[in-house]
């Protein structure tokens, strides 16, 4: 059976605006380790954050999450 898991573009997106992971952070008032734990998908964000991060980088919930199967 295989097991989903959260993948994200927050990277990708993060670094196409210039952003470190330190101004993102500052932007949405987290930690870096926090925007570095969610872009290495060690950490699953809560629904709030998902929002915040996506609103900050100019984007939807939709397109910078996306599920993955790992068999």
């Amino acid at each position: 059976m295989s097991e989903r898991r959260l993948g994200n573009r927050l990277k990708e997106l993060r670094t196409a605006r210039g952003l470190t992971q330190t101004e993102l952070a500052v932007q949405i008032g987290v930690s870096r380790k926090t925007v570095n734990t969610v872009e290495n998908s060690v950490f699953v964000p809560s629904t709030i954050l998902a929002l915040a991060l996506a609103q900050t980088l100019g984007t939807t919930v939709e397109e910078l999450f996306f599920l993955t199967k790992e068999d």
